[in-house]
């Protein structure tokens, strides 16, 4: 039996990068999956041969989606790490609407599925794992709103969790940080980038980085502990290649 059997996920963002190694893991790890995506060609291979995945196809952002979603198939398990990729250049390089896009997609996103978790709500004992970044601690000057964007989503989570307490849902809320990694496609976009601002190659800005690297399945694996409970369920995480560390 493995450590989420008999238990239902759904992985909003779930065909690629960090959210496609957080769906497999949940598989192998024995849950019923809901894999929401905007595309379900990268999907279909792996739901043709595998009868506890059920893929739905839609926007993230959309409230009534989210609303109809949980209605449907009342998770116990909702890990929330869809999200645009932003325009990576610098700042002066910019327009508004480039600069806010991440606020326009990553933070309602976040706010849209954590207030559908609060409203209907999810049973007691459910787990909602929501995407930060690492940038959120850092910064990021070639991603123009998006640390602050990722910021607002950690905040956004402990608000969630303070209302879940104080309405005594029973609901663990947990935000996770990713560390810049290069291997999903964004990460390795975003490490070319900076390695051009620095004037040194990406090998060598990739190995500045530190080792291990992230990867989807070092990610899968830290978000099964959160859903299984083999953490403290709630509260804001680090996510680097060694895996998870609660922040203060």
């Amino acid at each position: 039996m493995g450590q989420l059997a008999g238990r239902r996920a759904l992985v909003v963002g779930a065909s690629r990068g960090l959210g496609r190694g957080v769906l497999e893991a949940f598989l192998t790890a024995g849950a019923e999956v809901v894999a929401l995506s905007r595309d379900m060609a990268p999907l279909s291979e792996l739901a043709a041969g595998q009868p506890r995945l059920h893929c739905e196809q839609g926007d993230a952002a959309d409230p009534v989606l989210a609303g109809q979603l949980l209605d449907r198939h009342r998770p116990d398990v909702l890990a929330i790490l869809a999200g645009a990729s932003p325009l990576l250049r610098p700042i002066a390089q910019q327009t508004w609407e480039t600069f806010s896009t991440p606020w326009d997609v990553d933070v309602r996103i976040a706010f849209t599925w954590v207030r559908e978790a609060l409203v209907r709500p999810l049973e007691p004992g459910s787990q909602v794992i929501v995407t930060s970044s690492g940038a959120a601690l850092r910064g990021s000057p070639l991603s123009g709103g998006y640390a602050g964007a990722k910021s607002t989503v950690r905040f956004l989570t402990e608000y969630a969790a303070q209302e879940a307490d104080r309405e005594g849902l029973g609901i663990n809320f947990a935000a996770v940080l990713p560390q810049l990694t290069p291997a999903t496609p964004f990460g390795l976009a975003a490490a070319e980038a900076y390695a051009r601002r620095s004037g040194i190659g990406v090998e060598e800005f990739i190995k500045g980085m530190g080792d291990p690297v992230l990867t989807p399945e070092v990610a899968g694996a830290a978000f099964v502990s959160l859903a299984a409970g083999g953490t403290e369920q709630t509260g804001s995480y680090l996510l680097a290649g060694t895996g998870l560390r609660l922040l203060g």
